[in-house]
């Protein structure tokens, strides 16, 4: 079980199309910083809809997303720590 961390969004590289190829059925998605953005887009709600998703709650209310992502589970710092304990790898992407 990997937990695959997306830090940049769609716009800038390649990285969660990448992830999303190499991803597990039983993978997780955890999206921090720019990566948060790739939620707003329907492309990419859709890929990752049978994904366990957890967003940065610090990113997506930096950047006033509240409302729009309140669909997904957002976690504070120590819950993504947590995360990195449960799942056997990490790969940041």
């Amino acid at each position: 079980m990997i937990l695959h961390h997306i830090q940049t969004s769609p716009g800038q590289d390649r990285a969660l199309d990448c992830a999303l190829k190499y991803a597990a059925v039983e993978d997780s998605f955890m999206f921090s910083g720019n990566g948060v953005n790739a939620l707003l887009i329907q492309k990419w709600k859709s890929r990752l809809n049978d994904k366990t998703v957890f967003l940065l709650k610090t990113d997506v209310q930096a950047r006033g997303l509240e409302k729009l992502l309140a669909a997904y589970t957002q976690i504070e710092h120590n819950q993504f720590v947590e995360q990195t304990l449960i799942h056997k790898k990490v790969i940041t992407w």
